[in-house]
């Protein structure tokens, strides 16, 4: 439940933010919607998570077998 909470406020969030931002990426820079940049980071943190969580599922069932 709070993660659902949690995405559906991201998204509203992310899409509100509609605005044209010049971003740098190491070295060129980009201009791309903002809600674009958000959502790009707001994906990847997911991905994160969901390694970090995978990663330590099986750290633990290693000790436990």
């Amino acid at each position: 439940m709070p993660f659902t909470v949690i995405t559906a406020i991201a998204l509203i969030f992310i899409f509100e933010n509609r605005s044209s931002v010049e971003i740098r990426l190491l070295i060129p820079m980009v201009t791309m919607p903002l809600w674009g940049a958000l959502l790009i980071a707001w994906a990847l943190g997911i991905l994160a998570c969901v390694f970090t969580v995978h990663r330590r599922s099986n750290r633990h069932a290693r000790r436990q077998g």
